[in-house]
C-alpha cells in the first residue's frame, strides 16, 4: 500500500502555530510540542500547554518510532482521499509518551495489530510541504 497522497486542493496550511511543525516536516524531521514546566509532550499543537496553560511550549524532535495504540479503517474518505478508501488511521504511540493520529502505511486491514512496532515516514506533497504517515519497522 502506498502512502495516502492529498489533491493538491487539499494540501495542509500551516498557521503561525504549525509552521515550526510544517518546516521540520520539510526536513523529514517530526517536532512535538513539550512543555519545560511540566516536562510532558503534547500533540495537537495549540498556542498553550494543556498542563498549565503557559505560553512556553518549545518544539522538540522525537524519534518518529512508536508503536501502534489503536486504528480505524476509514471506508468513507476524508476531503481530498475519496480515490483512497478505504484506508487505516491510526493512535501511535511514540516512544516519547504522546500519542499521534496518522495515516498507516505498508499495512492493510489483515495484517495491521495492535501493538505493531512503527515508525514515521514522509510523502513529498509540494516543494514545501511533507506529509507524515507510520509504517511497519522491524524489531532490533
Amino acid at each position: 500500500m502506498n502512502p495516502i497522497r492529498a489533491k493538491t486542493t487539499h494540501i495542509p496550511k500551516p498557521s503561525v502555530i504549525t509552521k515550526p511543525f510544517w518546516d521540520a516536516a520539510k526536513q523529514e524531521k517530526l517536532v512535538i510540542q513539550y512543555d519545560p514546566d511540566s516536562r510532558c509532550y503534547q500533540w495537537w499543537p495549540r498556542a498553550v500547554s494543556v498542563k498549565t496553560g503557559k505560553a512556553n511550549l518549545e518544539w522538540k524532535e522525537v524519534s518518529g518510532n512508536g508503536t501502534l495504540y489503536s486504528y480505524t479503517v476509514t471506508h468513507v474518505p476524508a476531503a481530498g482521499f475519496e480515490d483512497k478508501g478505504p484506508y487505516l488511521v491510526g493512535l501511535v504511540e511514540l516512544d516519547e509518551g504522546v500519542r499521534i493520529i496518522s495515516n498507516l502505511s505498508g499495512v492493510t486491514e489483515a495484517n495491521v495489530k495492535i501493538g505493531m512496532p512503527l515508525r514515521v515516514t514522509w510523502e513529498k506533497l509540494t516543494d514545501d510541504i511533507n506529509l507524515f504517515s507510520f509504517e511497519p519497522r522491524n524489531m532490533p
